[in-house]
């Protein structure tokens, strides 16, 4: 990776979802913005805030998919990263952080 170049793997996006309160939602539907999850797989020399195994939030739309080894992959800039979530375990922090 370059720069500021972060590569993440997405986590199952397409699909059919689930509400909150369990409704199936079909991936058909056309849902207004909505931003996504991604764990990181590697960062560029000049990433500063995210760490390989972050989960972040990042905007679909804002994306470059590449395909290596035969799974795809999501290329982002670090700005384009909305948020990280803190790890499952990690009693450390609070949960999310900007």
């Amino acid at each position: 990776m370059l720069h500021d170049r972060v590569l993440v793997s997405s986590e199952g996006e397409a699909g059919e979802r689930r509400s909150g309160g369990g409704i199936v939602i079909p991936a058909t539907v056309a849902i207004g913005k909505r931003l996504s999850w991604a764990t990181v797989v590697a960062s560029g020399p000049n990433v500063r805030t995210v760490r390989v195994g972050d989960r972040v939030l990042y905007d679909p739309e804002d994306r470059a998919e590449v395909e290596l080894k035969g799974k795809n992959y999501i290329l982002l800039r670090e700005r384009d990263l909305h948020a990280i979530g803190a790890g499952e375990g990690d009693e450390t922090t609070t949960g999310l952080y900007l």
